[in-house]
């Protein structure tokens, strides 16, 4: 049996650690391939910068970031997106101009375009959304991304005003995975060649009350 991770709320002090896993997951990921150009010299550049700022622009904001240590190294990472601050690291003009600078005019267009679409698919309320999330690929099939997940629900229960969370994948391999966890399919977006999957799981609290 895999050991059980340590849960911790991280703070900038773990930004590193939060990029580097952040970035070797999402540069094989469908859905940033489409967005920053994979067949075009300097992916890897395009998604580390892109991985830098979101990171960095979600720190410096104090937003919440959910960690998983194993003997104080970070194995699996998860940010969060306040109901009511969902919008604003992507309006946050500096980060635009980090972005254009570092990505570029186009793929920096794309990931707003998708970055709105994907809000689009939320119906009203009071939703947690995860814009970014990994597990390191030595600790996958381990169940760390279960537990990951249920560390959000029990965070997320806290909050009394939200109504659970929301994540989106482009990924075919974890669409079960997410079905498997209590995720409900809520829409699906066209990301150029991608269908992006938006995800949602309501708080605990709520399905305890559906269930009664």
């Amino acid at each position: 049996m895999p050991m059980t991770a340590d849960v911790r709320m991280l703070d900038s002090g773990y930004a590193r650690e939060i990029r580097s896993l952040l970035y070797n997951a999402y540069r094989h990921e469908p859905t940033f391939a489409y967005l920053f150009e994979a067949d075009r010299p300097g992916y890897e550049q395009r998604v580390r910068a892109t991985v830098r700022e979101l990171v960095n622009q979600h720190l410096l904001q104090e937003q919440p970031a959910l960690g998983l240590l194993l003997d104080d190294r970070l194995i699996a990472v998860a940010l969060i997106a306040a109901p009511q601050r969902r919008l604003e690291i992507t309006e946050s003009w500096a980060w635009r101009l980090r972005m254009l600078l570092t990505a570029g005019f186009r793929c920096t267009r794309r990931y707003l375009d998708y970055h709105a679409a994907v809000l689009g698919c939320l119906p009203p309320g009071a939703f947690h959304v995860l814009p970014l999330m990994a597990v390191h690929p030595k600790c996958q099939g381990q169940r760390y991304g279960e537990q990951l997940l249920e560390a959000l629900h029990n965070w997320c229960a806290a909050d009394v005003a939200s109504e659970g969370l929301v994540i989106d994948t482009g990924n075919p391999r974890y669409l079960q995975f997410y079905a498997r966890q209590g995720y409900e399919d809520i829409g699906q977006v066209a990301i150029g060649p991608v269908i992006e999957h938006v995800f949602f799981h309501p708080a605990p609290r709520q399905l305890e009350a559906s269930s009664r």
